[in-house]
C-alpha cells in the first residue's frame, strides 16, 4: 500500500435515481415480400401497415427507421416474391406514449418486439453528483480536522468512482403473441412502461495537513 504522509483519508458519497429521457423500440416485421432500401418503409405492406397504427398514436414516420432487411427463402434463389424480416426502430421521444407504442406492435400479427434500449440524461447527472459528493468530502474533512487539531492543506490524491445500478428487463415472450393470426385485444406486455436506474458517485481523497 502505498504511504501518504501528512495526509488524512475522506471518502464520501451521493446517489440518485434518474429517469430514462427516451426510449428505442427494435421490432421485426414479418413480410410476405422482398423490397429493400427506403422504399421497404411505404412498399413492404405489413411494414406500411404497422407506420400507418403508429401514426394513430402520434409517432412520426421520421421516429422509425429502416435496420436491415432478412430474406427467407426455401428454394436458394432470392426473388422479388421471397419473405422478408424487416427490422425497425421506433424513437419514443415522448414516453408517455410508450404504453400506446407496445399496444400497436402487440395489434400487429406481423410484428413483434425484440429489445428496448433506454437512454438517460447521464453526463449532466453524473456532473451534478460528483460537485455534490465533493462537496460532502470537503466538510467531513473539515470537520475531521478541526477535532484532529490539524489544518487542511491542500488535496494530496482523489480516487472517483461512479457506476449505474440498472435493473435487468429480460426479453417478455408474451410479446410473441404478436405473431399469432389473431390480433391480441388486450395484450399482457410483462414489461415496465418506465424505466429508472440508480447512479453511485464515490470519492476517496487523501488531503495533506498540518503536522499533528
Amino acid at each position: 500500500m502505498e504511504h501518504k504522509p501528512d495526509t488524512i483519508k475522506v471518502s464520501a458519497s451521493h446517489k440518485e435515481e434518474i429517469f430514462a429521457t427516451h426510449a428505442d423500440l427494435h421490432v421485426v416485421v414479418k413480410g410476405s415480400s422482398l423490397i429493400s432500401g427506403n422504399e421497404a418503409m411505404k412498399k413492404a405492406r405489413e411494414v406500411n401497415q404497422l407506420l400507418e397504427a403508429l401514426s394513430q398514436v402520434q409517432v412520426k414516420e421520421e421516429a422509425v427507421t429502416l435496420q436491415g432487411v432478412n430474406v427467407s427463402t426455401s428454394s436458394g434463389a432470392v426473388l422479388k416474391s421471397s419473405t422478408a424480416s424487416y427490422r425497425l426502430k421506433i424513437r419514443c421521444d415522448d414516453l408517455s406514449k410508450f404504453a400506446e407504442i407496445l399496444d400497436v406492435i402487440a395489434s400487429q400479427k406481423n410484428a413483434a418486439l425484440t429489445r428496448t434500449e433506454w437512454t438517460y440524461d447521464d453526463d449532466a447527472t453524473r456532473e451534478a453528483l460528483l460537485l455534490t459528493t465533493l462537496e460532502k468530502a470537503k466538510s467531513k474533512a473539515a470537520k475531521v480536522a478541526q477535532v484532529m487539531g490539524v489544518k487542511l492543506l491542500g488535496v494530496y490524491d482523489l480516487i472517483e468512482n461512479v457506476y449505474d445500478e440498472e435493473a435487468a428487463m429480460p426479453f417478455q415472450p408474451q410479446m410473441k403473441a404478436a405473431f399469432r393470426s389473431a390480433p391480441v385485444e388486450e395484450p399482457s406486455l410483462g414489461m415496465d412502461v418506465q424505466h429508472t436506474k440508480i447512479i453511485h458517485v464515490n470519492v476517496d481523497i487523501w488531503y495533506r495537513v498540518s503536522e499533528f
